[in-house]
């Protein structure tokens, strides 16, 4: 349970990945937008994770800063405690990440971790805070750090996309670069607690292990809108399953559709 749990908190601020070609020129988010989803494990209350957005300048350009948070609550608090928190600095002209913060306490395992990329030269350096060391690495194409890719695919346009599409995007992570891969399951009205909405169905390819139960058991529902708002998340566990529900939102760069039966 501790560590499915910590991995889904990841899943919710971060696994939305896209190519660079379907992106909008207008940002589809603003300052202020707030996203914040409920987890559960079976009948369990297991936690909460957020998403918020502002308007900032890194040196000396118009940024976007976003801050994921997740946490565990309840009774799973008591067992395992998890505090991760996540930044990112994107570049309003092109959404690409300046710099990514991660922090993460997830019982006895900690992380402090920051990330500065400088694209124009494709090199970034990549630093353990707790041990004060610092690597420089080299990279081709456009790299994403897992938090900037969900507002990335946030601002695509997905009309074009049918069912059996793929998507792929290259990120770095933990000292490497990982290729991951979305596939279009289709459309379908989802029903939440605000109302049924038309959502687009997605599929993250995953590596099967002790924490996944097969390579296609995370299924994502995102509004089928300019908005792109994920609204539910089912991960199929080795030993039972998590959900995420979308549970607030607010300063939405446009009203989501929901229709109330």
């Amino acid at each position: 349970m501790k560590k499915k749990l910590s991995v889904f908190l990841v899943i919710i601020v971060s696994f939305f990945y896209i190519s660079a070609d379907s992106v909008s020129d207008s940002s589809q988010f603003k300052d202020g937008e707030y996203l914040r989803y409920r987890l559960h494990y079976g009948l369990l209350n297991a936690g909460y994770a957020t998403l918020t957005t502002s308007e900032t300048t890194f040196n000396g350009k118009p940024h976007y800063h976003v801050i994921g948070e997740g946490y565990s609550t309840g009774a799973v608090k008591v067992f395992f405690k998890v505090e991760d928190r996540y930044e990112t600095y994107m570049d309003k002209s092109n959404l690409l990440s300046s710099k990514f913060i991660r922090k993460i306490k997830e019982g006895s395992y900690v992380r402090d971790q920051t990330m500065v990329i400088d694209h124009k030269n494709k090199k970034l350096t990549y630093t353990d805070n707790r041990n004060n060391t610092s690597k420089n690495y080299n990279f081709t194409g456009q790299i994403h750090d897992m938090l900037s890719a969900f507002y990335y695919l946030r601002n695509m346009d997905t009309d074009n996309y049918k069912t059996g599409d793929f998507i792929t995007l290259d990120i770095f992570l933990d000292n490497e670069v990982l290729n991951f891969k979305l596939k279009i399951l289709g459309r379908e009205n989802m029903k939440t607690s605000f109302g049924t909405v038309k959502c687009l169905k997605i599929r993250p390819y995953v590596l099967s292990g002790r924490v996944f139960k097969e390579k296609e058991s995370v299924t994502m529902w995102v509004t089928d809108d300019s908005n792109h708002v994920p609204v539910q998340i089912k991960a199929e566990l080795a030993v039972g399953s998590l959900k995420a529900d979308l549970s607030s939102y607010k300063n939405l760069q446009n009203p989501i559709n929901f229709t109330k039966k």
